[in-house]
């Protein structure tokens, strides 16, 4: 196994995260779970955005305000409960 898939597997241990969201967590820059820790969802969101040159879904900031969450809390919670929170963040 490469470094880089290892860095990938170890991103999927985090709830939510499958194969995609790891790839787009390594784009990102990150390397390990716990380098989520203290991140802004919304600024890694924007951040995306910039690297892929494309919209991402807004799921994606679901997704990543639960994987912040987590890395903060320990606290494992479905992406979707946090599309409220998202909604009143970019109104």
């Amino acid at each position: 196994m490469t470094d880089e898939q290892t860095i990938l597997k170890a991103l999927q241990t985090i709830p939510n995260v499958g194969p995609a969201c790891a790839r787009d967590l390594r784009l990102l820059g990150f390397r390990a779970p716990a380098e989520l820790k203290g991140q802004d969802p919304l600024t890694l969101y924007r951040k995306l955005e910039s690297i892929t040159s494309s919209k991402q879904d807004p799921c994606v900031l679901d997704t990543l305000m639960s994987v912040v969450h987590f890395a903060e809390t320990g606290e494992r919670r479905k992406w979707w409960s946090f599309t409220e929170e998202r909604k009143a963040l970019l109104k």
